[in-house]
Parts: structure tokens; sequence; C-alpha cells
């Protein structure tokens, strides 16, 4: 399989989580954080949006944070820098090594072709399979290996989640293909 083959391959978002310090005080952390806002009436945790790379994080009293809205791992990791340098410039202590990882790729992919979702659930007959028109207009398949699960719309369109890294997704692909190779 060549990269060409996964030209219309597309991260949508990326999940990562982990921890960056001992503790927040995020009263304090909202108070002086440009952009990061505590309404814990809401939720327990700040929500902290930057603009360069644009995404938002979580970030909870117990030093632990959730990141999301990246469309790369570079973004990801020069978002997670400015909020660290953030919090350090407004007089936080966080981790020098903080322990974030990415949890879920979202991916889309064009198969660039128009996919009988009937006859995907007709032919293949597997309970990974969910496909119930008049609730979702997509086949929910539920790949084992890598653990992932696609979304397939009659369009020809893919959703993958559930992936931790592009090489995951890609070996999703590939086994989503291999098993509707005989339906397409």
């Amino acid at each position: 399989m060549t990269d060409k083959k996964y030209e219309s391959l597309k991260i949508e978002n990326i999940v990562a989580s982990g921890v960056i310090a001992e503790a927040l005080d995020l009263a304090l952390v909202s108070s002086k954080v440009r952009n990061c806002e505590l309404n814990t009436k809401r939720f327990p945790g700040a929500v902290y949006h930057i603009e360069t790379p644009k995404m938002a994080s979580l970030i909870f009293s117990s030093g632990k944070i959730v990141l999301t809205g990246s469309h790369t791992t570079k973004a990801l990791a020069d978002g997670l820098a400015f909020i660290l340098k953030s919090l350090n410039e407004a007089g936080f202590e966080t981790f020098k090594e903080p322990k974030v990882v990415v949890n879920n790729m979202v991916c889309s992919y064009d198969l660039g072709k128009y996919i009988n979702l009937n006859k995907i659930v007709v032919t293949l007959n597997v309970e990974n399979i969910e496909y119930e028109p008049e609730q979702f207009p997509g086949l929910v398949y539920r790949i084992k290996d890598p653990k992932m699960v696609a979304l397939i719309f009659s369009s020809g369109k893919i959703i993958l989640t559930g992936g931790r890294n592009l090489n995951d997704i890609k070996l999703g692909l590939a086994v989503l293909e291999q098993k509707l190779a005989s339906v397409l």
C-alpha cells in the first residue's frame, strides 16, 4: 500500500490526555491565564482555549489535562508547549516532562465510490456491524485489530475513530478494505 492510496485520509481531531502538574488551583489559574474559564457549576475543570494552534484543553485541579481540537501531532505538541508556558508565566509550576499521550484520532477518508450498505450487511453478516438506517445513515463497523470503529456512509466517506496514531488508522483502513473487497 502506497501513501498515495491514502491521499484523502485527513485527521479531523486528536484527543490526548495526561498529567502536567502535581496539583493546580483552578480558581487562580482561571483568574491569571487569559482565555481560561472556570465554571464549577457546569464542569469541574477549567476550559482553556488557545488560538495558535487552535485547540481546547480541560485542566483539572489534580494536574490532569485533556487536549482536543488539533489536526496534527505537531500542533498538539505546540499547543501543549504553549499551555505549559502560559501556566509557568502566570506563576504555576508544571512538570518539565509532562506525561501526555494521544488517546484517540478521528480521521476521515473517502473511498471515492458509492457503497451499498445493505449489501455489506447481507454479504458480511458479522456481529461487529450495526446498521439501522432509520436511526443513523451510516453503518458502524467495529474493527477488532487494531481496535477502532469505522462509520461507513453510502457516499463512500468513512470516519475512523479509536486509533492512537496514523499507523493504527492505516492498518484499520487496510483491514476494512480487505473485508469490503468482496462487496465493492
